[in-house]
């Protein structure tokens, strides 16, 4: 009898020992905390009820406020699975999950909008009172929606494959952040825009001429952030459509630190009415003092022709009753007087020649600036007031028509 008193108690030890981290688990001590954190980043969240099974939170809907933005209700289930309360306060989440949206909208034309598969992954929850930017910049690993589809009195108008971003941590030796390597996606966008016309006739008339009724793209962003030295590169951020043209832009940006996004959450997070004098005057400090540390290295938009251009000078040429290559001629001509017009007689060199060649045979257009060095903003900005010794600190070269990258 002894010995399976002993054996049971040891048996219900061992099982309340299993149990207590779920049973330590606090529904609302959890959203109490995503509130806290996402406050520091300038959103006021207000959940409603939060109910515990296990390691899964469900909360039934949530308020979100912006400064400036009128506070928008999410009347839907909220499902965070996987919840676990780490040894040092901190919490990590597998997932939130958001019902399938199905909306109503519109009073003269009815519309209707649904989005499927909402999913943010990887959350963590620092533990409390550590608001600095190191921790804030870990809290979401990838958030991903499936199909999106917007119609118009029954028919779909607007609809995209999948959104997407992800964010990949990378640590030291003393498991300080080191890097961010994030990237984004919005996979095959399709929208018919045949029905602009019934509203706006002159805007459908000129879709219609230039072939514009079904669009169909993509945008990829893709970013690679070090903490040490701040230096941002976006690598692709292109927005790409078919037989219309692609639009990249690509930086490397030194200085943004996390002491700087410290001090941009803390402007977020201000009680200050943002009209006031004394938030002004801070937000305008803050400016100066962010222009300073931000260094450019290197910058540049590209856009690379896949047929809209022919499309609009031959558009343009016969709006003025001229054929397009006496039109080009006119455009041409009208650069140098254009450019004369900015008092930067420097820019005629820069944009001319390439402008001229690109309206002649349009292939792509680049415009792009490379420093000897990276330079700060602010330099910069105090250089613009000499522009031809701005445009030599800025190394601002325009370039046509040549091989893609």
């Amino acid at each position: 009898m002894s010995k399976t008193t002993g054996l049971m108690t040891a048996t219900g030890l061992a099982a309340f020992a299993l149990v207590q981290p779920a049973m330590a688990l606090d529904a609302q001590t959890f959203i109490d905390r995503v509130e806290a954190v996402y406050k520091v980043m300038g959103y006021d969240m207000n959940f409603g009820e939060a109910t515990l099974s296990g390691d899964t939170i469900t909360v039934d809907g949530v308020t979100v406020a912006m400064q400036g933005i009128e506070p928008m209700a999410f009347d839907t289930e909220l499902t965070f699975s996987g919840v676990v309360e780490n040894d040092d306060g901190s919490y990590f989440a597998d997932s939130l999950t958001i019902p399938d949206l199905d909306i109503e909208f519109g009073d003269e034309h009815k519309g209707h909008l649904t989005l499927a598969d909402i999913v943010a992954e990887d959350l963590w929850l620092p533990p409390e009172g550590e608001t600095g930017a190191e921790v804030l910049v870990q809290v979401m690993g990838r958030m991903a929606t499936g199909p999106l589809s917007v119609s118009r009195d029954g028919v779909e108008v607007i609809r995209i494959d999948s959104m997407e971003t992800t964010s990949e941590f990378a640590f030291d030796e003393n498991d300080a952040l080191e890097s961010i390597y994030s990237t984004a996606a919005v996979t095959n966008i399709w929208a018919d825009l045949s029905t602009v016309g019934e509203e706006e006739p002159e805007a459908g008339a000129v879709i219609e001429a230039l072939g514009l009724t079904i669009l169909s793209g993509n945008i990829n962003q893709t970013v690679n952030w070090t903490m040490a030295d701040g230096r941002l590169v976006f690598e692709e951020s292109q927005i790409d459509f078919t037989d219309i043209g692609a639009i990249n832009f690509a930086a490397d940006i030194s200085g943004f630190t996390l002491d700087m996004l410290d001090k941009i959450y803390a402007m977020q997070a201000s009680d200050l009415d943002p009209t006031s004098e004394e938030a002004q005057a801070k937000q305008m400090m803050a400016g100066m003092e962010i222009a300073q540390a931000l260094s450019i290295g290197a910058m540049s938009l590209r856009y690379d022709d896949a047929g809209i251009a022919p499309k609009l000078l031959d558009f343009f040429a016969a709006q003025s009753g001229a054929d397009r290559a006496s039109f080009v001629e006119g455009l041409k001509a009208m650069l140098p007087a254009m450019i004369a017009e900015s008092d930067i007689p420097a820019l005629n060199e820069v944009v001319v020649p390439p402008v001229s060649a690109f309206l002649d045979d349009p292939q792509n257009l680049e415009v792009a600036v490379k420093p000897a060095s990276p330079t700060s903003v602010l330099v910069l900005a105090a250089a613009a007031a000499n522009p031809a010794g701005l445009i030599q600190a800025l190394g601002l070269t325009v370039t046509a028509n040549t091989k893609t990258k």
